[in-house]
């Protein structure tokens, strides 16, 4: 449900609301968030709440600290696992200057920005996301280890997978919290588990995937465990992948979808750094199905991008290289503007591979183009690339492509 300012203020009143966090994320998609009293909710909606930017790396330095938090009265949910009596709710937040100007780090105002363009051009981007993630016991001082959490494989059920009710857990928080999951099982890593929810507006879907991560994490420590996210938490097991499935409205009969991918993949290179933004994320890549050549095809899961089996209600595109430390807001819009470019270029789609190529020869893959090996190669693609620079602000540049 989507609330006014108005029915925020009501709702908060009437359902013993004590507690409004502000939620943001710097642009590494790490999420923030301060929290005020009901008293102070006329003002965040009215003046925004400063905080201290210069303590968020990335954001700032002493000589210039202050930004202001404002409240998206559209996202607002409670958090479940906050006392029911005297609630705790929360809102994501745009972020500016004091004088009002929008902040350039603001990732979240970056995807609006990308979803404005796209409706200006008659188009509407929609996502659904895949998040891989893995279950570790914590020691006797709750820190956390590397001992998974079982040792089932993909789709074992219980006694062998002993993560079924933390997920069913997790799945329930979430509908509580107005998201729709679709469905969840154990990957095939040792304590790796994946839990998939259904498509929608980019905007909402960002929002989805950081309400995601925070309810994953919340609910494996009230389970005693720890939940990673990072791509490659053990060395010889498969790495946690954020498989992005994404369509546009009008289709076209599928022509603009085509087009779409191919603007994707023609972007691949200089936006990895941004999909897959650690050191860690490179010993993933090319390795356990996740993808290092830029190509793509149907049902294929060795590509980087596959057109799933599907009705013609939900044709998508699967984007496979991404992992989950990727910040969502950044992720999605440079997709957005990727395959708009697709559309409005008509850019021919490539031929499909249609060959396993984690078994193919030397031969097979010697014409197609890889993914950076490297973070380092990964930033040198992205720095003088014109379409990056074109869309993402020179502060996140800087920020993402630090030597």
């Amino acid at each position: 449900m989507k609330y006014s300012k108005e029915e925020v203020m009501q709702y908060v009143a009437e359902e013993d609301v004590k507690f409004i966090r502000l939620a943001f994320c710097d642009v590494f998609g790490r999420q923030k968030n301060i929290s005020i009293m009901p008293d102070e909710l006329d003002r965040a909606f009215s003046c925004g709440i400063a905080f201290d930017a210069s303590a968020v790396a990335g954001f700032g330095d002493e000589a210039q600290s202050d930004l202001f938090l404002h409240p998206d009265p559209e996202t607002l949910t409670w958090l479940p696992w906050r006392p029911e009596h005297g609630k705790v709710v929360r809102m994501f937040c745009s972020i500016t200057y004091p004088d009002g100007k929008p902040f350039e780090c603001d990732t979240r105002s970056l995807l609006k920005q990308a979803v404005g363009d796209a409706a200006e051009a008659g188009y509407t981007f929609y996502f659904g996301a895949e998040q891989e993630f893995y279950l570790f016991e914590l020691d006797e001082k709750n820190q956390p280890t590397k001992t998974p959490y079982d040792r089932a494989g993909y789709m074992d059920i219980a006694p062998e997978d002993k993560g079924e009710n933390v997920r069913r857990e997790i799945c329930l928080t979430l509908e509580q919290m107005g998201i729709r999951p679709e469905s969840s099982h154990h990957e095939e890593g040792p304590g790796q588990n994946e839990i998939d929810f259904r498509y929608t507006e980019a905007l909402a879907a960002a929002d989805n995937v950081m309400t995601f991560q925070t309810v994953v994490k919340t609910v494996a420590r009230r389970n005693g465990l720890f939940a990673d996210f990072s791509p490659k938490p053990l060395p010889d097991e498969p790495g946690n992948g954020f498989h992005i499935n994404m369509s546009v409205r009008p289709d076209d009969s599928s022509e603009n979808l085509a087009h779409m991918i191919a603007g994707v993949l023609d972007r691949a290179i200089p936006t990895t750094v941004f999909l897959d933004p650690a050191e860690d994320s490179y010993h993933r890549l090319g390795r356990r199905k996740a993808p290092r050549f830029v190509s793509w095809s149907a049902e294929n899961r060795s590509q980087l991008v596959r057109v799933p089996a599907a009705s013609s209600e939900f044709r998508r595109a699967e984007l496979r290289s991404p992992d989950p430390l990727a910040n969502p807001y950044i992720a999605f819009a440079l997709l957005i503007w990727a395959g708009l470019d697709g559309i409005q270029q008509k850019k021919a789609l490539p031929k499909p591979v249609d060959v396993n190529l984690f078994t193919a020869d030397a031969e097979t893959v010697s014409g197609l183009a890889k993914l950076p090996e490297t973070l380092a190669d990964a930033k040198a693609s992205a720095k003088n690339d014109g379409f990056i620079q074109a869309h993402i602000p020179e502060k996140i540049m800087n920020i993402y492509c630090a030597e």
